[in-house]
């Protein structure tokens, strides 16, 4: 299989390989590293079918020059759903539902690609990790002791073993960064209103959620973006602005970030400087309130709209792992006021980072504290919320901040460890600026500083 998705596009529109052979060979890698965990369901014969379409089509259809035409991928078990592919948001408690094309499903089809199956998530997406009481557990490619990150492990794992070179994935609290950064991939997090999103989908957890894709490359990211923000109803400044950037350098972060992961960050920000870009150093103490509001922005509306879905769909909240079942029982119990309270900081945490990007144009910070964490460190059995949330905190301690300021975020691997694990970066930028972090984050990877060890072929 080619490095990338634009790669296996470009070999499937030459004529060396056909959609059907490219959908073969994903199958077989789904087969074959099937105990990787990365694919919670699978239609062999759709994907097939889709394939044998796609071959049939007249040499001069439209719908061969599609920016993704006639790559395979996999959807997500939670988020806009795929029609033909039976959601299950990785709970027991859920009936695998057949539901409609959502606006972005619309989207990637439209982008050319042909999905086949469902990747693991955690049940309702409610960790980093990617370990559904239901099955499979997904495991890190890279080092299979290790999770992959969640929610949107299992995308990140198909991607980086090269079951599919670029999944859908979504992101409420760092689950498309951060597995991305678990398995040294490229995850943009788009900023609010910038991707197509709905019916259902577009105001889940009041507008934190985004959804987009994992992707092997920038280029990837950057091909995929207009397709998916074309159809977005929302205000847009698409345009790179051509002026050296001032990068604000955030190092420090509370729990610490390790220092090979800082120093990435610092090496980083040290090549955008060789480049012309101006750095400006940020404290910790610049950051701190809003990461912590953030923290408990997201906590909030992820509780209370659990507790809320449960009970509008009639769901017995007994069939629930422990630790969901405890989530549901805060959401329930947490008072109108106290909600209000915690959602009055909503707007006040975006208006805080704006005043921050008065002084700077991209925000650079450690994507993670440390190396992707052994399976099972967020056991689903867990019943102490504070515990679980404090976790998922300490690992990605920037994470929830670019969701509940709804500005776009994007992490890369810059480098990798003793372990051949990555060292990821994360840059934040204002709403709108998609494109200034794609350019920086491709003038970061063209320093080739990592390679993924898997190789290119599944």
């Amino acid at each position: 299989m080619p490095s990338d998705a634009t790669a296996l596009a470009q070999a499937i529109l030459r004529g060396d390989i056909s959609a059907g052979a490219a959908m073969e060979e994903a199958l077989s890698a789904a087969d074959r590293l099937s105990a990787l965990g990365a694919v919670a369901w699978l239609d062999v014969t759709a994907g097939r079918a889709a394939a044998a379409e796609f071959d049939a089509l007249a040499p001069d259809s439209p719908r061969r020059e599609a920016a993704f035409a006639g790559v395979p991928t996999l959807a997500k078990d939670l988020g806009g759903p795929f029609a033909g592919l039976p959601l299950r948001l990785g709970s027991g408690m859920i009936e695998p539902m057949a539901a409609g094309e959502s606006c972005l499903a619309a989207e990637f089809r439209r982008a050319g690609l042909l999905p086949f199956g469902l990747t693991t998530s955690p049940e309702f997406g409610l960790s980093l990790a990617s370990e559904p009481a239901i099955g499979p557990i997904a495991r890190n490619p890279l080092a299979p002791r290790l999770s992959p990150g969640g929610s949107s492990g299992g995308a990140a794992a198909a991607v980086a073993a090269g079951i599919v070179t670029i999944a859908h994935a979504t992101d409420a609290g760092g689950s498309i960064r951060v597995p991305a950064a678990c398995c040294g991939l490229v995850g943009l997090k788009p900023g609010r209103g910038s991707v197509v999103e709905g019916p259902d989908f577009g105001n889940h957890l009041g507008g934190i959620a985004s959804e987009f894709a994992i992707c092997r490359s920038v280029r990837d990211a950057a091909r995929i973006f207009p397709v998916l923000s074309g159809a977005a109803r929302a205000p847009r400044c698409f345009a790179v602005d051509p002026r050296p950037l001032r990068i604000g350098l955030l190092t420090e972060t509370e729990p610490a970030t390790d220092p090979l992961r800082r120093a990435a960050v610092e090496l980083a920000a040290e090549t955008l400087a060789a480049h012309g870009h101006r750095l400006t150093p940020i404290g910790w103490a610049d950051i701190r309130a809003q990461a912590a509001a953030s923290d408990r922005v997201f906590r909030a509306l992820v509780t209370v709209n659990l507790a809320a879905f449960v009970t509008a769909a009639g769901l017995d909240p007994a069939r629930a792992e422990p630790l969901t079942q405890r989530v549901i029982a805060d959401g329930q119990a947490t008072a109108a006021t106290a909600f209000w309270q915690v959602l009055a900081e909503f707007p006040q945490v975006g208006h805080a980072l704006s005043g921050l990007f008065d002084g700077v144009d991209v925000l650079l910070t450690p994507m993670l504290t440390g190396p992707p964490r052994p399976v099972g460190w967020l056991p689903v059995t867990e019943t102490d919320t504070d515990r679980h949330f404090g976790a998922l905190s300490g690992f990605a301690p920037l994470a929830t901040l670019a969701n509940v300021s709804g500005c776009p975020a994007i992490t890369l691997p810059f480098g990798a460890d003793a372990d051949g694990l990555p060292l990821p970066l994360q840059m934040i930028a204002p709403i709108g600026a998609e494109p200034v972090l794609l350019a920086l984050a491709a003038l970061l990877e063209a320093e080739g500083r990592w390679s993924n060890p898997m190789g290119n072929a599944a």
